[in-house]
């Protein structure tokens, strides 16, 4: 019984973990890498399995990088199941269509420039067909009730309390036949935070033999979310951006966290806090989203009270691009809400265009920046980016909050292991950087459970669990990317940062002189080769 960490070992993206048993084999969640461009480059590669001989696949949520390769898999050859709840089925029903759209687009656009460059054309990773085969492949199931998925296996999804239709999925594997078992493994998917907007707590079984766990903000504490804070430091960060004269920009990830913001602003606006100010979503896909919150709305926490939460008068949804382009006439006094959540793509690109030079405007990031992002550029305090392919100086105020968060913090992350525990195998801690990763470790042994149980892998790690309780048993196999590569920035991002640097100095030269000397210095440099 082989356990292969295919994406989300060693950095935060791409989530899959691949299981053979003597029966058959099954995936837990196809992700999509994001992060720096030596990080989405293997969305372009060959998967390290054959999808043709996936039986099925466990889906804990809608999220891009636990889901946005299904289509993929699709294209390559799988034609079994995909289990998920009601609510990941209906998100990704808009949330793969436009993921195809989004590369179709972004490609068509990269072909252009590439053609320029006498460099060979690229295909997206897939099409609007293979979203469409996807989305028939879906079955759904009832959170926990168990379901038999395949041959010797039953799964049993529970609420993980991070986004719509998230679940933690238990499994149980039939192993052996002299000694026949059942394996009990359980894999953590994202999990919410305590006080969570729209869900209830998390929850999850425990006589496990093995977990897998998320290790996001691992070692990291939050203040507290309980719903008065957040909005307290939501309507502090809205009066300091009015009064600094420009617009608002949030980038905000479509599910879950732009209806968190919607719901509060509403609630601020209704209790005459903020002035009713012009609120655009500037998102086809967070709408999409929002209507089935809306839809939902009945069933989730925290909206009593709160008449139709995501429609006011000065909210306006723009779905065309005519609408979205005429949000660059307000120059001032007006909050912008777009995606992508880490500004790499998405409509948030044009308005960052727009505002970022602006000293009056202000930019608050609400969720997590993956390393080599732009949105954890703007966070590490860059004074100027690169947005398609132009140089602009950042003069707009950059502010993050982390109550909007919808992952547990290092404490709650820890306190959700110790509800599972004894383990008789090992917990494996994955979705993390290095800094998370091994402060949860830590956490754990803290917690008295002994440190050879307590495995940190790495991308395409394959471990044997049934190699006996006293070790975990690695396999040898190539890993795609070495371990330095992923959970930092690239050298992608390095040049970017050098033609910045390089342009800065050749701006502060005092004459065209000095300018050609240190163009000079950099050509010598190139052709001796000098190193760093």
């Amino acid at each position: 019984m082989l356990l292969s960490f295919c994406g989300a070992a060693g950095t935060v993206t791409g989530s899959c973990y691949w299981l053979r048993t003597g029966d058959c084999q099954f995936l837990v969640d196809c992700g999509m890498f994001q992060g720096s461009k030596t990080l989405k480059a293997l969305n372009y590669g060959d998967f390290p399995f054959d999808p043709a001989k996936i039986d099925f696949v466990l889906l804990t949520h809608a999220h891009t990088d636990h889901s946005g390769l299904l289509p993929k898999l699709v294209k390559h050859g799988f034609r079994g199941p995909i289990f998920a709840t009601r609510g990941s089925f209906e998100l990704l029903g808009f949330m793969l269509p436009d993921s195809a759209h989004i590369q179709a687009t972004e490609v068509e656009r990269l072909n252009r420039r590439n053609a320029r460059r006498g460099r060979p054309a690229v295909t997206p990773i897939y099409g609007r067909g293979d979203v469409d085969t996807a989305l028939q492949a879906f079955s759904v199931v009832d959170y926990e009730t168990w379901r038999e998925v395949g041959a010797g296996v039953r799964a049993r999804f529970w609420n993980a309390g991070h986004i719509l239709g998230a679940a933690s999925i238990e499994v149980e594997v039939a192993t052996g036949q002299r000694n026949p078992r059942v394996m009990r493994l359980l894999f953590s998917g994202d999990i919410g935070p305590e006080h969570k907007l729209f869900h209830p707590d998390p929850e999850a079984p425990d006589n496990l033999d093995y977990v897998c766990c998320e290790s996001t903000y691992g070692g990291r504490s939050r203040i507290d979310a309980a719903p008065e804070r957040r909005r307290e430091v939501l309507l502090r960060e809205v009066e300091a951006a009015l009064k600094r004269g420009g617009n608002l920009l949030i980038p905000a990830f479509a599910i879950e966290r732009t209806q968190e913001l919607l719901l509060d602003l509403s609630i601020l606006f209704d209790q005459g806090k903020l002035p009713k100010i012009p609120v655009f979503l500037d998102s086809p896909l967070a709408i999409k989203a929002t209507r089935v919150f809306a839809k939902h709305a009945a069933g989730l926490e925290d909206t009593d009270g709160v008449p139709d939460p995501f429609r006011r008068p000065n909210f306006r949804f723009t779905e065309s691009v005519e609408e979205s382009k005429t949000i660059e006439r307000v120059s001032g006094g007006a909050i912008i809400i777009a995606g992508s959540g880490m500004c790499d793509a998405g409509r948030i690109r044009h308005h960052l265009k727009a505002n970022l030079w602006r000293r009056d405007a202000t930019v608050m990031l609400v969720g997590y920046q993956a390393p080599g992002t732009l949105g954890s550029l703007l966070a590490g305090g860059a004074h100027a980016v690169k947005i398609q392919g132009e140089d602009l100086r950042v003069g707009a105020a950059i502010r993050q909050i982390e109550v909007y968060s919808g992952h547990a913090d290092g404490d709650q992350l820890l306190d959700w292991l110790k509800g599972r525990l004894p383990v008789k195998g090992a917990v494996f801690l994955t979705h993390g950087e290095d800094q998370g990763l091994t402060a949860l470790r830590d956490g754990l042994e803290a917690a008295g459970v002994p440190g050879e149980r307590i495995i940190i892998p790495q991308l395409d790690d394959v471990v044997d669990l049934l190699a006996g309780e006293s070790k975990v048993a690695f396999r040898p196999v190539p890993h795609r990317l070495p371990r330095e590569s992923l959970g930092a920035p690239d050298w992608h991002n390095d040049l970017a940062d050098f033609s910045l640097t390089l342009r800065e100095r050749l701006d502060a030269a005092a004459d065209d002189k000095a300018r050609r000397v240190i163009l000079r210095r950099v050509a010598r440099a190139l052709a001796g080769g000098e190193a760093d």
